[in-house]
């Protein structure tokens, strides 16, 4: 048998059983014994950082998960790392979760760990962890935090951060005073956990488990209930169990996986987010997944998930409602039961029991009677976006899903804040905001400011959604006819950096086109014209990161941690 445990990954100072005698000093130092020297050595890599809110919750989490490790005749360590707090960052989470991937990557192969947990939850965190974890190869199961409880506004629910952009549009066109926005902040996130409604953290913990890197249940108990702990001391059994097993990440997350992960982000109405770190992730693993993909299973694939922002509910109700296993018993028909999950058993052997949909609820509904026909996203082409572009159409105005309007362009993040609610600025209901130069590159880091806010003075008399398009990100909690991830992006040299104000662009989202309608000829001019942007990145891990970071089209990973691809997902 392989060693493992205290004499795995020996320090090297010349010396092997000078290594192995001082680590065992240092195991007693620690409190341990010789009798712990043979256990299996669960690495815990615990994310928690008091700049990360939705984690507050791992101050509880992690002894749960240490106590399934002993209950289990492991040896728990716990591990930080790099923690990625959504709002706490600048420029943005998305900048550094690749940073955050070669960190939980390296420390795994650093450390003599037999197994490891991942605990994360807030959106990077997830993908990030996820990636390491596949690239280091020793066997991995994955903890969420959870998603927080809903607020209270008069009665009305409350929940981060779907809610929070509908009333700061609110805010924005002078429907809500001051006041009331400061108490509706202070009922926005009331308790510890992640965004309570089908953004990018809870796409992501739906994922995983549809992956079958996770509990049974992980990804939708509340971060305040007792399931949580319950799934932590479970997850850290797994732990234990996965070291004689030997089952590592690629032998779970193979192409049929994320194949089944693919159909549940379309059918819970996930974030266009998951399109990225799914990409990436399984890049890791020398799987090329093609953007087509994710077109076509969505058409194949209802959404039936009636969360925000797509729905009316929230990830409590979806726990209640009986979480995933509800909606793969759903989607059964057209999953890969063969797959492995984290507990030894076939996805199929894991859905094996008698059920009966859960007909009292309207949360997660048969696919008999979906919400929607058909899946939450759609893959665009054109002129624009050569390599594709993403639009939730689950969260879209269907009146704006064929539009042929007139640009306005903002140039940079900066020109879109100094004047998207200037009084002289010349727009109306019926053009296309257009972003640019905010994408991987460009920006850095592709933030999540898709989600362009309705001009101040549109938004004033009533104007709620416009077509918007750029090659940035939006949250998976926002909403609108708004189309993202552009590729290649405008720093690069794009179809987009060739747009001006004044040109026609067209939608067609039936037809999958998104077109600026200029003659080719034009185009080629003012290509000619085209000079890239100059950046002032001299040094550190952003230079690093627009030397490799790749297009939205691939993931956004670096270019030398994604090794050559070796299976495709056509």
């Amino acid at each position: 048998m392989a060693e493992r445990g205290y004499a795995k990954g020996l320090t090297q100072y010349g010396d092997a059983g000078f290594s192995r005698f001082v680590r065992g000093a240092f195991l007693r130092q620690m409190g341990f014994d010789r009798v712990d020297y043979e256990k299996p050595i669960i690495g815990i890599f615990n994310t928690y950082s008091e700049l990360n809110p939705c984690h507050r919750g791992f101050i509880e989490l992690a002894p749960a998960v240490r106590r399934g490790v002993l209950e289990a005749g492991g040896l728990p360590v716990e591990i930080p790392t790099i923690s990625l707090g959504e709002t706490f960052l600048y420029p943005t989470s998305m900048l550094f979760r690749n940073l955050m991937a070669v960190d939980t990557e390296e420390m795994i192969r650093a450390h003599p760990l037999d197994s490891v947990v991942l605990m994360g939850g807030c959106d990077k965190t997830t993908p990030a962890q996820l990636m390491g974890a596949a690239s280091a190869g020793v066997p991995a199961v994955f903890l969420a935090a959870g998603p927080m409880l809903t607020g209270d506004r008069e009665g009305e629910r409350l929940g981060a951060c779907t809610d929070c952009r509908r009333l700061w549009g609110e805010y924005r066109a002078g429907r809500i005073n001051e006041r009331e926005m400061d108490r509706i902040q202070g009922q926005l996130m009331p308790t510890a956990g992640t965004c309570m409604v089908m953004g990018t953290a809870s796409t992501m913990a739906c994922v995983t488990e549809s992956l079958g890197m996770m509990a049974p249940g992980g990804a939708s108990a509340p971060a305040a209930y007792a399931d949580r702990l319950r799934i932590g001391v479970e997850t850290g059994r797994i732990a234990v169990s996965l070291v004689e097993r030997q089952l590592t990440p690629e032998q779970i997350m193979t192409p049929h996986a994320f194949e089944n992960a693919i159909r549940v982000l379309l059918a819970i109405g996930g974030s266009t987010n998951g399109v990225l770190h799914l990409t990436a992730m399984a890049g890791r693993l020398g799987i090329e997944i093609e953007q087509a993909v994710f077109d076509r299973l969505s058409e194949e694939t209802p959404m039936i998930v009636n969360l925000k922002p797509s729905g009316k509910y929230y990830m409590e109700d979806f726990h209640k409602a009986g979480g995933m296993r509800v909606v793969q018993h759903a989607l059964k028909d057209s999953l890969h039961l063969d797959c492995l999950t984290v507990t030894g058993q076939t996805l199929g052997e894991l859905l094996d029991e008698p059920f009966s949909h859960p007909s009292w609820q309207d949360v997660i509904r048969p696919a008999s009677a979906p919400l929607q026909e058909k899946g939450g996203m759609v893959i665009l082409q054109g002129n624009i976006c050569q390599d594709g572009a993403v639009l939730k159409r689950s969260a879209a105005s269907p009146e704006l899903m064929q539009r042929t309007g007139r640009a306005v362009v903002f140039d940079s993040l900066d020109d879109l804040d100094a004047r998207i609610d200037a009084p002289d600025l010349d727009v109306a209901a019926d053009d296309v905001l257009v972003l640019r130069n905010a994408g991987p590159i460009g920006a850095p880091g592709m933030p999540e400011s898709g989600y362009i806010p309705i001009p101040r003075k549109l938004a004033r008399q009533g104007v709620k959604d416009m077509v918007r398009i750029s090659d940035a990100r939006m949250s998976g909690t926002a909403y609108g006819t708004i189309v993202l991830h552009i590729a290649p992006e405008a720093a690069v040299g794009g179809g987009l950096a060739l747009v001006e104000s004044g040109d026609r662009i067209e939608l067609d989202v039936a037809r999958r086109r998104l077109n600026v309608l200029v003659d080719d000829a034009i185009l080629a001019q003012r290509r000619a014209r085209w000079e890239p942007p100059r950046f002032d990145t001299a040094r550190g891990y952003l230079r690093l990161h627009r030397e490799q970071v790749q297009q939205a089209n691939l993931g956004c990973d670096l270019a030398f941690l994604r090794p050559p691809m070796r299976q495709k997902l056509a």
